[in-house]
């Protein structure tokens, strides 16, 4: 199992449209009653593919402009990056099976 990695504006390039694994970026705030319900979740999923793809989080209020740049209105939302580039989003509250099953669908 690999660790979630926070990402910020100043780093998502290099951790996030470099990286040659699938990426899942978990766009949440903390005041988000969905987001700290999927936490567990999402823990979960990294347990189960962490060797397999890079799991990240971007708190946004934090990091306003991530959210802005990639048009995140709903929290949590789920990107999957492959090749830098988004190839799925799921938004709100995800069971693991569903989101597990999205993100291998780009393995």
């Amino acid at each position: 199992m690999s660790a979630i990695i926070d990402v910020t504006t100043a780093n998502f390039k290099e951790v996030v449209s470099t990286n040659d694994k699938v990426t899942v970026v978990d766009f949440w705030a903390p005041w988000c009653g969905y987001c700290v319900r999927m936490m567990p979740v999402y823990d979960e999923l990294a347990a189960a593919l962490g060797d397999k793809v890079t799991l990240t989080k971007v708190n946004t209020d934090e990091q306003p402009e991530l959210a802005q740049f990639f048009k995140i209105e709903i929290l949590p939302t789920f990107a999957i990056f492959k090749n830098g580039e988004i190839v799925d989003r799921k938004i709100g509250f995800i069971p693991l099976e569903e989101l597990k099953a999205a993100v291998e669908a780009h393995l």
